[in-house]
């Protein structure tokens, strides 16, 4: 894989968000996203998953430019899309675009949707002024919408449907990259199934590349070339999609995969759940070490002093877990704690 082939490289990645201070004492800061390193590939999806709080929704929305970053690199091929500003930044939107994950609030109510994807056309400068109203005819029935439902408005639709036209204004501009953040988790499940199809035809079709953040693993499991498993902040797993769902090794991991009710009973881990004692730390106080090992049942010493870092124990298989060898074996047995 070269440089080449990368669509986005995100390097130590930071989001902090500062709080309290002044009169009240030193200003603290909540580490919402916290040295996060991956790349994409060009016409992948890229899986980002994670518990509520585990930083991936503000990975995300840093990668579209919509939070501040506090440090690192963003890399939109080339170009360092993480320093842009002003106008330089507005010039480069055309390339990277977002899915949100209300339908409902994505659309302005007073817009007809078919006006709302030329004015995308429109801001972006796409094609000729002519050739716009054929192009946004086009993106709305490949979304299996018929051009009559253009001059509706978004109340006329269901979640489902507003979801397509969101998608089709997202694609009007032939993006390099599309950021979804959970854009199902809103909608029925028959829905969802539909949807995902819909977007993994349209990425064959033309070649996009999805950074695709969920909270769903059988959703990540169905969408994903690739995924980053995150907690507090860090990306603790990453692996392709088979090795991942076949071998996790972090022991958070084990627990999401655990928990989830839509996989092969047989995989590991999965025969009964692992139950986690407590809660996450806090982003604000950050514990030494490990920022798992307070739950972790297979959690020594070291754990909770030293930092592991991410490294890779198989090909293109990365773990930050000091329980787990550099041959990939992992040092505890899940068995014994499942039940």
């Amino acid at each position: 894989m070269t440089a080449r082939d990368i669509v986005l490289s995100v390097r130590d990645l930071k989001v902090y968000f500062p709080m309290g201070g002044g009169l009240l004492g030193p200003r603290a800061a909540v580490k919402a996203v916290d040295g996060v390193s991956f790349g994409v590939r060009r016409g992948t999806t890229f899986g980002i998953v994670g518990e509520s709080g585990s930083g991936k929704s503000t990975t995300a929305l840093a990668i579209m430019r919509l939070v501040k970053i506090t440090a690192g690199a963003v890399r939109l091929g080339s170009t360092d899309i993480g320093a842009l500003k002003g106008d330089a930044l507005r010039r480069e939107r055309h390339r990277f675009q977002m899915v949100f994950q209300d339908p409902y609030a994505s659309l302005n109510p007073r817009t007809r949707v078919g006006d709302a994807i030329l004015e995308a056309l429109n801001l972006m400068n796409v094609a000729s002024a002519h050739e716009r109203p054929e192009r946004a005819r086009m993106l709305f029935t490949q979304m299996g919408l018929t051009a009559e439902q253009m001059s509706l408005y978004p109340h006329q639709f269901s979640g489902g449907q507003r979801q397509r036209i969101v998608l089709a204004r997202a694609l009007a501009a032939h993006p390099e990259l599309v950021v979804c953040d959970e854009p199902v988790s809103a909608l029925d499940v028959a829905i969802q199934a539909q949807m995902l199809n819909l977007m993994l035809r349209l990425q064959r079709e033309f070649g996009l590349t999805y950074l695709f953040i969920s909270h769903d693993l059988g959703v990540i499991r169905h969408m994903c070339d690739e995924v980053a498993v995150m907690y507090l902040g860090r990306i603790v797993e990453r692996a392709g999609r088979d090795a991942l769902f076949a071998r996790p090794l972090h022991p958070y991991t084990l627990a999401l995969w655990s928990a989830a009710p839509t996989f092969d009973p047989q995989a590991r881990g999965r025969s009964q759940r692992i139950r986690l004692q407590g809660d996450p730390p806090s982003p604000m106080n950050v514990p030494d070490g490990c920022r798992f090992a307070g739950r972790c049942p297979f959690a020594q010493t070291v754990c909770h002093s030293s930092d592991p870092p991410l490294r890779e124990v198989a090909s293109g298989h990365l773990v930050a877990c000091h329980r787990v060898a550099d041959d990939g074996t992992p040092g505890y047995d899940a068995k014994a704690l499942t039940g």
